[in-house]
């Protein structure tokens, strides 16, 4: 889609992908090559918990976005629509939409339930992220079964599937049967032939219907301590964000080894008046992949969100967090850390695989 389209009838845009697969980071690099085109674009961020790095991150690029808290889509499926509905009032020609990283059988409670819609938007092809560095990880002998069940799952329902981070990536191990794209957001290669792809018209969205297990899909997401944290911090020295966020990172990361704590996704943003640091790892001893401004000039206030998936109780990870914070040696006010494992999926709608949809 090359040309402005009337945005009476957006197309939704829905790209899965596991957790750290750089979803947030392509969506971002679709917007952009989408006003190049001079078409409008929005996104809507998704997450079990409240305070989200990805929201924050949006908003500090401008693009308009909203957000489902609480669940997966497949659980919020009427706030999914009502945050759709909502977006509308930007006109946007494409929205963007981004389901929680450990979430799967989106064909099934998403995508089919939306074609109920069509009279109002257009559903793409249902796009599945893969970090190669990942996909070598969870395809292995040693991969943690639950982690590869949710993995697994996402690859056999995807309509596209995409290797990520090709820019530092370049290499991905081949997938049984399947046809794969590669890309890098960071680059730019291969986003604006995804969106072709995707946007053509020509791809059936949700093709697939799993039969999936869900007491099995349960434990999987179970698996995972779940961790958002936000509030604000004065340094005990006018300091950079950068300056103030990259010692914390690095604490929180050798604690949560040391702890034995498998990090799967460790991301947050810090903001000040002088600037904007947003960093994020997938797994432990990681160097962080940073973004912002990063020779922004030191100040007393920074704004902190911070949001963590990691393989163990919930109740451990957030003692190390808290207990990394307060040596730290920061003022912190306003702190709220809500952290826990994700409820048994409850899909609001399911459709089977002769089509039939069941609330």
């Amino acid at each position: 889609m090359t040309e402005s389209a009337s945005s009476a009838r957006p197309w939704v845009v829905v790209v899965g992908g596991f957790l750290g697969a750089g979803k947030t980071t392509l969506l971002l690099a679709a917007a952009r090559e989408l006003k190049r085109r001079g078409l409008k674009s929005a996104i809507i961020l998704n997450d079990q918990g409240e305070a989200l790095v990805d929201t924050e991150y949006a908003r500090l690029n401008e693009l308009p976005s909203g957000e489902v808290t609480g669940g997966c889509f497949c659980c919020r499926f009427s706030d999914l629509l009502d945050v759709m509905d909502a977006l509308r009032s930007h006109a946007p020609d494409v929205i963007l939409a981004e389901p929680v990283g450990s979430c799967t059988d989106i064909s099934a409670t998403v995508l089919h339930p939306l074609r109920e819609y069509s009279d109002t938007y257009r559903i793409a092809p249902l796009t599945v992220l893969v970090d190669p560095a990942r996909a070598r990880e969870l395809l292995g002998e040693d991969a943690d079964p639950r982690l590869k069940f949710l993995f697994d799952n996402q690859l056999e329902e995807a309509d596209l599937i995409c290797f990520t981070k090709s820019d530092v990536s370049p290499e991905y191990p081949a997938l049984k049967g399947r046809s794969v794209r590669q890309m890098s957001a960071r680059s730019g290669q291969g986003v604006a032939a995804w969106l072709d792809e995707a946007l053509g018209g020509t791809l059936s969205a949700g093709s697939t219907i799993l039969e999936i297990d869900y007491e099995q899909y349960a434990q999987a997401e179970a698996a995972l301590a779940w961790l958002n944290l936000q509030g604000t911090i004065r340094p005990k020295t006018p300091s950079s964000p950068g300056a103030v966020l990259g010692p914390l990172l690095d604490r929180m990361d050798a604690e949560l080894t040391s702890a034995g704590v498998m990090i799967v996704h460790l991301k947050a943003i810090i903001e000040a008046q002088t600037g904007f640091v947003k960093a994020a790892v997938c797994g432990n001893g990681q160097q962080p992949a940073v973004e912002g401004n990063l020779d922004a000039s030191p100040a007393s206030v920074h704004e902190l969100l911070v949001n963590l998936r990691a393989v163990g109780e919930a109740s451990q990870v957030k003692t190390i967090v808290e207990r990394d914070l307060q040596q730290m040696g920061w003022e912190l006010e306003g702190l709220k850390i809500a952290s826990f494992h994700p409820a048994p999926p409850q899909p609001e709608r399911r459709t089977t695989g002769a089509g039939k949809a069941t609330a």
